[in-house]
């Protein structure tokens, strides 16, 4: 039966047309004749029990063209989004509303990962033995306390202010790996299996990537239990699903887990066994081996920003790598004898025992040849290191899911793709058969917005380019009076850029507040810039995406190079070998692809909304220069494209004019 004579159709056509539900519930709700192309496909996906992939612009109003149709079935679904604020989103503001409209008598509950809920068997274990690194650790865990005599859900969020990045996190929430189960003596009021027993009785679960492929590959949260009753799934913000797979279908070694146990094992042995065993030396060996692990990683680079991917067969032929893995086996396997001989006092030396022979387990493996068809590298970042094995994309997963059961599979994004196939999102997750839909965004681009891309100008590869880059943004943010964006590909140019922008606005006597990535928590930054008059962020990958300032908060986003994929990384040699193996242009059929879908993504920053208005800056002449050029500039949304300084001038003169 064809999409507009089934009835979930048109029940979701009439929801959301000028006289419909939503219409009637919110004055300024408006019909989008886009909204209701991709709504009507996500009920016949829904209907026929068929996959849909879905490209959806900004402005398309995707999160209510694939939740009405799907409360309005009635049937039960889990909403899988990328991240936990976006959870939050959907879960207390976007599908109450909904519900609420439509008057449907829909059960809905959100499921987060181990992380996010405070354990209170390991807060009464932090309250004796935790040692905190300063004063503001000892506030935070104050305030964990103080808030947990009255939580119902556990759910650390609740906690206004409380750090990501805290370091008492780890130590009142609980992982696979330290949970007691039904042996923990708190097993009655835990709310992670407060939070199950909720999704396991509703109709529609709010997870996220993380989540839902932490689950399949552990199952640990919940979800592998709500998948087979589903019939609907749906993928939000569906770009991040590859990169998100891999980091669970992937075999995982850091050094973090290492000293984890050591700390658990000391805490443990302590408290529940004082002289039964070495606990002071045990554990001292193997933090020991930990860090000695770490550091034969890093090699020269003892302080990384960020997280820096490393080539595996690099490090393993330095002569460090090798040995620190063997003694990583021999704590290891020491800390498993040493707690075998106590494994009946408490249920916790079992689970200690267990984690120390998966992590002995999985050193032993990295210290073998890495096996056909797969892929090592190291992720070293400023405190840890993570030794990592992993396939080259998670197509086999996604055949196995699908081919368990008949049901509705929804995939959507705002960028899957630079052609009607979707080919970049596709091909990487096997879904070559199922149907595709792309509906752009309904903004005026050619009236509202301008990309400009500077004729004469250091090349990326050029020593001067990254100053090059923030005396231009100086220029043009000093025109507007702040209201900027500065997205780079790599954290290496963050402050080289930034230097170089304060040191223009300071020669202009432009007064420009410079907000730079690394300074403040994310959330932090963000609101500096929108209650900061005259701000310009600097920030990389994670403001390229997730970030929503509409109005003229943000009028300027200027990229500094084409963002292609890091060619020195070890996943995309692998995935550039694989392709010539078979026959394939890498450049064409990969860097390109990447480079066109995050390009996209740093874009879609610019317009946010109907009356927004702005101007996009790539600062890489080899978009004018290369051949390649007019492909990624096909991928953008369709502005009106500027030729001069000058010219950019002016329109900036005018966006400030109307300000």
């Amino acid at each position: 039966m064809p999409a507009d004579q089934s009835a979930l159709a048109q029940a979701t056509r009439q929801a959301l047309g000028p006289a419909g539900a939503l219409a009637e519930n919110d004055a300024g709700f408006v019909e989008r004749e886009v909204q209701q192309q991709l709504a009507q496909a996500v009920a016949l996906a829904i209907e026929h029990r068929h996959t849909l992939v879905a490209e959806a612009g900004t402005g398309v109003g995707k999160t209510f063209a694939y939740l009405v149709p799907v409360l309005l079935s009635q049937r039960r679904a889990i909403v899988s989004t990328a991240t936990k604020s976006l959870q939050d989103q959907l879960f207390m503001r976007d599908l109450p509303r909904l519900r609420d409209a439509l008057k449907l008598p829909v059960r809905i509950a959100l499921l987060k990962g181990r992380s996010s809920y405070l354990c209170l068997h390991r807060l009464a274990t932090a309250r004796e033995t935790a040692t905190l690194p300063d004063r503001f650790a000892v506030r935070a865990l104050a305030r964990v306390e103080s808030w947990a005599v009255g939580t119902t859900n556990g759910d650390l969020a609740e906690i206004e202010g409380l750090d990501d990045r805290s370091p008492v996190i780890p130590l009142v929430t609980s992982t696979r790996d330290n949970c007691l189960g039904s042996e923990c003596p708190k097993f009655r009021e835990c709310h992670v299996v407060h939070a199950r027993r909720e999704a396991m009785a509703a109709d529609l679960v709010v997870v996220n990537h993380h989540l839902f492929f932490a689950d399949l590959s552990l199952r640990d949260s919940g979800v592998a239990e709500l998948l087979p009753s589903a019939d609907v799934v749906v993928f939000d913000e569906a770009h991040q699903l590859v990169e998100t797979g891999l980091q669970f279908v992937a075999s995982t070694l850091a050094a973090a887990q290492l000293i984890d146990l050591a700390r658990d094992l000391l805490a443990a042995g302590l408290s529940l066994a004082r002289g039964l065993g070495p606990w002071q030396d045990l554990a001292g060996a193997l933090d020991q081996a930990a860090r000695q692990l770490r550091l034969a990683c890093a090699g020269p680079l003892r302080e990384p920003r960020g997280v820096i991917r490393l080539r595996w067969d690099e490090r393993a032929a330095s002569g460090e790598l090798m040995p620190a893995l063997q003694q990583v086996v021999k704590a290891a396997a020491a800390v498993g004898e040493g707690l075998a001989v106590v494994e009946a006092v408490a249920p916790d030396f079992g689970r200690l025992r267990e984690r120390a022979q998966a992590l002995l387990k999985l050193a032993e493996a990295f210290a073998e040849d890495t096996p056909a068809q797969r892929v090592r590298w190291i992720d070293l970042g400023p405190r840890d290191a993570r030794l990592i094995e992993s396939p080259l994309d998670i197509r086999d997963l996604f055949v196995e899911q699908r081919a368990l059961a008949s049901r509705a599979w929804i995939f959507t994004s705002a960028t899957l793709g630079t052609d009607d196939d979707l080919q970049w999102f596709c091909e990487s997750a096997a879904l070559e058969d199922a149907a595709k839909l792309r509906v752009g965004s309904p903004f005026d681009y050619a009236a509202h917005a301008r990309t400009w891309v500077p004729p004469r100008f250091p090349k990326p590869n050029e020593a001067g380019h990254p100053a090059a880059v923030g005396a231009l943004a100086a220029r043009l943010a000093g025109r507007l009076g702040g209201r900027t964006f500065v997205l780079t590909t790599t954290l290496r140019v963050l402050p080289l850029i930034a230097e170089a922008l304060q040191a223009e606005a300071a020669a202009q006597g432009a007064v420009l507040q410079v907000l730079v990535q690394g300074t403040h928590p994310k959330r932090s930054l963000l609101q500096r810039f929108l209650d900061t008059p005259g701000s310009v962020l600097v920030g990389s990958q994670s403001f390229w995406e997730g970030i929503d300032i509409p109005g003229a908060a943000l009028q300027c986003v200027i990229i500094d190079k084409l963002p292609f994929p890091p060619p020195s990384d070890p996943l995309v040699q692998a995935r550039t070998r694989e392709l010539e193996r078979t026959g394939r242009d890498a450049f064409n059929d990969y860097f390109l692809a990447e480079a066109a879908i995050s390009l996209k993504q740093g874009a879609g920053r610019l317009i946010r909304s109907e009356t927004d208005r702005g101007l996009l800056v790539i600062a890489d002449p080899r978009l004018r220069q290369m051949a390649y050029g007019r492909r990624l500039r096909q991928a953008l949304p369709a502005m009106g494209a500027l030729d001069t300084e000058d010219d950019a001038m002016a329109w900036l003169d005018e966006l400030a004019a109307a300000h």
